[in-house]
């Protein structure tokens, strides 16, 4: 059975892809950590250039769009600072330079857990394969911290001295070890998602009440009301 743990990180950092995601994925984890007094940071790895269907939405203005929604929405869940890479959408790859980009910022940052995608999680059923960025935002973490900011010998200068991160949790993930109780932050969590305009056409207090669900399905497998579960990598 999963474990529920209720230990706070002193720092947290998490990693994802476009500007809505962190606070889909784990809004409830960081806004509770950031409750209980732990320094959380969000890394936003690209622009959200294409995050609509019109064609007739100019790309940069939606970028400038989505930034400020994700300002708006990391104050409602008391996250420290955003970082940025400023990708493209659709051009995020795990290479050697957003490798190196992400040592930066977690050695700058010097989090005790790292929390992003889970890159090995493909087909959720049969209605949705995972998004490209979203694998490679996890895949570039999970190479940034194991072995890279931790070695001096990988990206040498780079944010600073090395910096071991002791876990990681992923998210979205089909194999769940850990579960967050998020009982006491669920509604910041759907506020901060709320604060993304752009991307919901729904939010009705019916569409509130769906999140909610999907927290309590999370629950009962942790034995709480609300909770988001994930798989944990346990580094150092």
């Amino acid at each position: 059975m999963a474990e529920l743990v209720d230990a706070v990180p002193a720092r947290a950092l998490a990693v994802y892809a476009h500007p809505d995601d962190a606070e889909i994925s784990c809004g409830g984890t960081l806004a509770t950590w950031a409750g209980a007094g732990s320094e959380v940071h969000v890394l936003v790895c690209t622009l959200g250039d294409k995050g609509s269907t019109d064609p007739d939405v100019d790309g940069g203005d939606l970028a400038s769009r989505r930034r400020e929604e994700s300002e708006a929405a990391a104050a409602v869940l008391g996250v420290a600072a955003t970082h940025r890479l400023g990708v493209p959408d659709g051009d995020l790859v795990a290479d050697n330079e957003t490798c190196g980009r992400i040592v930066e910022v977690v050695r700058r940052v010097r989090p005790d857990v790292v929390v992003c995608p889970d890159p090995t999680a493909l087909l959720f059923g049969d209605r949705y394969w995972n998004h490209r960025d979203h694998r490679a935002a996890g895949t570039a973490t999970l190479d940034a911290v194991a072995p890279a900011a931790a070695n001096p010998h990988y990206f040498p200068g780079a944010g600073g001295d090395p910096h071991q991160v002791r876990d990681v949790y992923l998210s979205g993930t089909l194999d769940p070890n850990v579960w967050i109780d998020v009982s006491d932050a669920i509604e910041r969590k759907i506020d901060a998602l709320f604060c993304h305009r752009s991307q919901l056409s729904d939010t009705s207090e019916y569409f509130r009440g769906f999140l909610r669900e999907r927290a309590e399905d999370a629950g009962r497998a942790a034995g709480v009301r609300y909770a988001e579960g994930f798989r944990r990598v346990a580094l150092a």
